[in-house]
């Protein structure tokens, strides 16, 4: 079990330590390091922070470093479209951001010798609401602490690798095989021969993790020509497992352009191909260490059920956290591999919610809903909010599905994006656990994305209508 105990505490002043200590022990072990990005993951889960030369560095440890609030709503081009008159109106302020402990690393695929830092803003006083998703998420995980819980969390997360060219309208080509030097268009489920093909990368990126310090473990072949997915362990800190989510996914998108690939995480690259999810495996644990889900049988306790029913329940108002944009939702078809119905069973992947198969004491809910393009922080606050929502209620999630249910569609959950926005926005119990502030501002910010998308005009428009 991974743990980094660290990533909960508010860094910056009023530490007994020497605030610089890390940095200075990173570059006595570094000595010939020359820049340390320092950065932020925005309501996308896109990097976003700056470039300091080493020798100025100390400033990021002693909060000098100002970004504007904006950064964490733009949109997924990078442009801030002043949701709700949130940053252009007020001035776009400046917030501090504070290192995140534990996170200074080398950047192994930089040009130049380079160390990275993960950013977060503790301190957001001069907003009308948290706008930092690690703080969002800090806050649920809090709640479960108060009443002696620890969620235990792993992150799971497909992706494609593709020819770094692109095709005449701009869409993604399959890589190019390193065994044949032609497209990969070969279908290799859980495939060895398949990972041995792509071995050099798959290694490339164990390395990277391991120096970075993420608890990156298996590799699959998943459904479909050059897809993968790349595991990560669990983690007894729900903020630290989100860490190392968005961490893995710059390792992944940074290592892949080294061997000749570009690597991409949007939930549907390939419409006859197979979609990319994430799924989020939680158990929850007492202060002795015990997981509550486990009653030494194969169906778990009440607790593991009344988490279900919890998710079952607020499905319909998470779908925007678990599917953030127009591509999100060309997913979900029926008879796939993505849920379309908040369906629960045992050692069943066609449901939504599945408690895996295995040894009692890891019974664990896998929350198998959110696209790997979600930002994790956000999607785990969706998971965590409907298991604490059930457990505090006490609901039950009925019946479990003991046959192919990948086929039923819940009328209720929203499968289209202006459909979940609005779904989000009326919202009643999500509010209850994730900050309304927070969930005003995130649908804000997706119907501003969405109504800048829908202005542009596509090839097909022309193609059909010119």
């Amino acid at each position: 079990m991974a743990r980094r105990a660290s990533s909960q505490a508010q860094p910056g002043k009023g530490s007994k330590a020497d605030p610089a200590a890390e940095l200075a022990r990173f570059l006595k072990a570094h000595p010939g390091t020359l820049h340390v990005d320092a950065f932020l993951p925005d309501m996308n889960g896109n990097p976003r922070g700056k470039r300091f030369p080493a020798h100025e560095a100390a400033k990021i440890w002693t909060g000098a470093v100002q970004l504007p609030f904006c950064l964490y709503f733009l949109d997924a081009t990078g442009e801030d479209l002043d949701p709700g008159g949130r940053s252009e109106l007020r001035g776009d302020p400046d917030g501090n951001a504070w290192p995140v402990p534990g996170t200074l690393v080398p950047v192994p695929w930089a040009p130049e010798p380079t160390a990275q830092v993960l950013l977060t803003m503790p301190e957001q006083a001069n907003q009308p609401c948290l706008v930092d998703p690690r703080q969002v998420l800090g806050q649920l995980a809090q709640r479960f602490a108060n009443r002696g819980l620890t969620p235990v969390v792993a992150v799971e997360m497909e992706f494609y690798l593709m020819d770094r060219k692109r095709g005449s309208m701009g869409e993604p080509l399959p890589p190019i095989s390193p065994a044949t030097g032609a497209p990969d268009n070969a279908r290799q489920l859980y495939s060895i021969a398949g990972l041995d093909i792509y071995a050099d990368f798959v290694r490339d990126v164990a390395a990277t993790a391991k120096a970075q310090n993420i608890p990156a473990s298996t590799a699959i072949a998943e459904n479909s020509p050059g897809q993968f997915e790349i595991n990560l362990t669990h983690c007894a800190d729900p903020v630290a497992a989100c860490d190392h989510a968005v961490l893995l996914r710059r390792i992944i998108k940074s290592v892949a352009p080294r061997h000749g690939f570009a690597a991409t995480f949007m939930a549907k690259p390939f419409l006859d191909k197979a979609g990319s999810g994430m799924h989020v495996h939680c158990s929850l644990v007492d202060d002795k260490g015990r997981n509550l889900f486990d009653n030494g049988k194969e169906d778990g306790t009440a607790l593991l059920r009344h988490a279900i029913g919890g998710l079952i329940a607020t499905t319909p108002e998470a779908m925007l956290l678990l599917a953030p944009n127009l591509n999100s939702y060309r997913r979900y078809k029926a008879g796939a591999l993505a849920p379309m119905a908040p369906s629960w069973g045992y050692n069943n992947r066609s449901v939504a919610f599945r408690v895996p198969a295995g040894a009692a004491k890891a019974r664990r809910v896998e929350h198998r809903i959110a696209g790997a393009d979600a930002n994790p922080y956000l999607a785990l606050a969706a998971v965590l909010a409907g298991m604490l929502h059930g457990i505090e209620k006490k609901l039950d999630p009925g019946k479990p599905a003991t046959t192919d249910v990948s086929g039923e569609i819940d009328r209720n959950t929203p499968f289209r994006w202006h459909e979940a926005i609005d779904k989000l926005r009326k919202a009643k119990v999500l509010p209850q656990y994730i900050d309304s502030g927070y969930l005003a501002l995130y649908a804000d910010a997706k119907e501003a994305e969405m109504h800048k998308f829908n202005a542009a005009i596509s090839p097909q428009e022309h193609a059909w209508y010119l």
